[in-house]
C-alpha cells in the first residue's frame, strides 16, 4: 500500500528508499548486524513525510521507529566531517538567537550566497500591527525558531485575526524552538531539552487553566508539540506536565471551524473578486503527521475564498521537510518542481494568484522554484479583514 505514496521510492524505485526496506535495515541493525554508510544513506534519503504512516492499514508508527533507527546508526558509522559541519550548523544555528541577525546579514549579501541558501532567504517583509486589545479569551503560541525572522507577518496575522474574533494571543519569549530539528538530525536529547523549557515557559497558565490551547502557525513545531507527552513519558518530572502540554496543543487550523461564524459574517459577500483561483498545497505535517485534513480547504471555500486543490498528488511532500532540503537537496528540487507542476494543474494549467500552504519550511521552499507568491493561509483572511475593515 505504501510504496507508491513514499516519494523518494517513486523517484528512486529502490525499495531500500521506501518505508519498508527502511524498517528492514532498522531491524538488522538492532538484531547486531552493524550499519555502513549505505544504511545512513538510506535512511538520511527519508523525508519523514509520514505519508506512508496514513496509508499503512496496520497503524505501524514509522516516523518514531525512524528516529530510533537514525541516532543509533549516526552513532555507529561516523560521517564525513563536512556532512558533520553541515548537521551541527543546523542543529545549533537554527535554535540560537544569532538566527535573526545572520538571516538579516544574508538578505544583505544575497548576490553572493550559493544557489543553496539564497533559495531560503525570502525577501524580509513587514510583519504589520501587534494587536494590543486584551480578551478574556486567550490562546499561547509557539513562536518558532526561524518564522519570526524569515516570516513573521504569520504569526502577526495570526494574531489579528484571532484578535478580530476575540481572542488574545499570548507568547512566552522563553518558548521557541520545538525541537523537532534536534529530533530528527539524531539528537533527541537536545530536543528534549527544548521540549522542557517550552514546558517551564507554559507551565504556570496551563496550570491555572488560563489558555485554551496552545497552537503552532507552522505545522512542523504541532506535531512535536503533540508529541511532547509521548517523547517525556518515562520523565518523573515532566511526564504529567507533558501530558498536558500535548494535550492542549492544536495547529492553527483546528480553531478555524469556530472562528467560522463570526468570520463568516465579516467577509461573506464583501470578498473582493479573485482574478485567479488559489492553489492550497496541505504540507504533510499537517495532513500526515497531525493526520489533519480537508479543514483548511472546507473553511476557506465557505468564506468565499476560490480555492483548489491538486487531485492526483495532494498528498505528496514538496520536498521541504524540515533541513531535508539542504541536506538533500537533488530530491528536494525534483519534488518541488513535480509539486509546483500539480498546483498549476488543479489551476487548469494557470498560474493561481497565490500558492497557500501551513508551514514555513513548505512556503519558502516553494517560493524558490516559482514567481507566485506563496503565503501561509492566515494571512489571506487577515488581508480580507483589512480589506472590509474588520475592526481590530
Amino acid at each position: 500500500f505504501f510504496l507508491f505514496t513514499c516519494p523518494t521510492y517513486q523517484l528512486l524505485g529502490d525499495e531500500l528508499d521506501g518505508p519498508r526496506g527502511r524498517i528492514y535495515l532498522i531491524k538488522q541493525v538492532l538484531e547486531g548486524k552493524e550499519p555502513t554508510r549505505s544504511t545512513q544513506s538510506h535512511l538520511d534519503k527519508c523525508l519523514t513525510c509520514r505519508n506512508c504512516e496514513s496509508t499503512c492499514p496496520s497503524g505501524v508508527q514509522y516516523g518514531k521507529l525512524l528516529d530510533i533507527g537514525r541516532h543509533i546508526v549516526d552513532q555507529k558509522v561516523q560521517r564525513p566531517l563536512s556532512e558533520r559541519a553541515a548537521r551541527w550548523a543546523l542543529r545549533t544555528g537554527m535554535t540560537s538567537k544569532a538566527f535573526a541577525p545572520a538571516i538579516a546579514l544574508g538578505r544583505i549579501a544575497k548576490p553572493l550566497l550559493p544557489t543553496s541558501l539564497k533559495d531560503k532567504l525570502p525577501a524580509a517583509p513587514s510583519a504589520g500591527r501587534w494587536p494590543s486589545r486584551e480578551h478574556a479569551r486567550k490562546v499561547m503560541m509557539l513562536a518558532g525558531c526561524v518564522q519570526p525572522a524569515m516570516l513573521p507577518n504569520i504569526n502577526a496575522a495570526t494574531a489579528r485575526v484571532l484578535d478580530a474574533i476575540g481572542v488574545q494571543t499570548l507568547v512566552m519569549p522563553a518558548a521557541k524552538c520545538c525541537g523537532a530539528v534536534q529530533q530528527h538530525l539524531s539528537d533527541p536529547h537536545g530536543a528534549l531539552a527544548r521540549a522542557k523549557a517550552n514546558i517551564d515557559a507554559w507551565w504556570p497558565w496551563v496550570e491555572k487553566r488560563q489558555i485554551e490551547a496552545i497552537i503552532s502557525t507552522a505545522s512542523g513545531c504541532g506535531v512535536m508539540v503533540k508529541d511532547y507527552g509521548h517523547l517525556l513519558r518515562h520523565d518523573k518530572d515532566y511526564a504529567e506536565r507533558a501530558k498536558a502540554v500535548s494535550a492542549l496543543a492544536r495547529d492553527l487550523s483546528e480553531l478555524l471551524p469556530a472562528m467560522l461564524p463570526e468570520l463568516t459574517e465579516r467577509l461573506q459577500g464583501k470578498l473582493q473578486p479573485q482574478t485567479a483561483p488559489l492553489a492550497y498545497h496541505p504540507p504533510c505535517t499537517l495532513q500526515h503527521g497531525q493526520q489533519l485534513r480537508g479543514t483548511v480547504e472546507t473553511s476557506l471555500r465557505q468564506l468565499g475564498f476560490d480555492l483548489r486543490v491538486s487531485r492526483v498528488e495532494s498528498h505528496l511532500c514538496c520536498g521541504s521537510a524540515g533541513t531535508y532540503s539542504l541536506l538533500q537537496p537533488e530530491i528536494s528540487h525534483q519534488l518541488r518542481d513535480r509539486k509546483l507542476g500539480t498546483l498549476h494543474q488543479a489551476c487548469n494549467e494557470a498560474p493561481p494568484a497565490a500558492i497557500l500552504s501551513a508551514n514555513v519550511g513548505c512556503i519558502t521552499h516553494l517560493q524558490a522554484g516559482t514567481q507566485v507568491p506563496v503565503r501561509h493561509w492566515i494571512e489571506v483572511i487577515d488581508d480580507a479583514l483589512k480589506a472590509v475593515g474588520a475592526e481590530r
